[in-house]
């Protein structure tokens, strides 16, 4: 079982977002029988069972055992990651790109970039397994507080030189046998601090006339 699997198949995206498969998909993180997840979710047992077909067919769930109970051979059933992620691929006539508006400041441009990187790493580990092979991949993933609008923009400017002296010092053009690696650096607001932001607003609001003498 995968942490996490890419669904590049338009009729897979299609079938994983139903909200019944999207239910059974998150309870068979574990393995459990068609009459099992019945009782769970409160769906009669025929009923679950097609669904869990649907989910086979197109590789999301797959079979860990079969068992006998009763008079019948009970399947068991466990999903194949324990997170999905829908690659943009799924909608590929539309899907976002980069190089049509190469707006750095831009919040979509930054989208159709992540975009971009999800498509291309699902492309990545899907080969990968294919041919057995590892993945070599390297991310950071961390939170900055600025004190104001100008701090971000210096941090901007001189993340921008740091990152263009590291590639000038190691972009190698005449390594025939080398292989090319996209970076990517991203800045943007933490959508958790904007949540507290605006709970504490709101707080305030309530609050404050309540918290003033006569």
């Amino acid at each position: 079982m995968f942490d996490i699997a890419v669904i590049e198949d338009p009729a897979a995206a299609a079938v994983s977002l139903d909200p019944i498969r999207t239910r059974l998909l998150a309870e068979l993180a574990e393995p459990a029988s068609a009459s099992t997840l019945a009782a769970r979710i409160g769906l009669a047992r025929q009923k679950v069972n097609y669904h869990l077909r649907e989910l086979e067919v197109h590789g999301l769930v797959e079979l860990q055992q079969e068992r006998r109970k009763g008079n019948m051979t009970e399947r068991v059933m466990r999903a194949t990651a324990s997170s999905y992620v829908i690659s943009p691929i799924v909608l590929a006539a539309v899907q976002p790109d980069p190089a049509r508006s190469p707006d750095k400041l831009s919040a979509r441009w930054l989208l159709a970039i992540a975009s971009r990187l999800v498509r291309e790493v699902g492309d990545l580990i899907t080969g990968a397994a294919q041919a057995r092979k590892p993945l070599a991949t390297f991310a950071i993933d961390g939170e900055i507080r600025f004190a104001t609008a100008a701090d971000r923009a210096a941090f901007a400017q001189e993340l921008t030189a740091t990152i263009a002296t590291l590639v000038g010092k190691y972009h190698d053009e005449s390594a025939v046998s080398g292989r090319s690696h996209r970076v990517i650096v991203a800045v943007h607001p933490s959508t958790d601090s904007l949540a507290k932001t605006a709970a504490a607003t709101a707080a305030a609001i309530t609050t404050g006339p309540a918290d003033q003498g006569p």
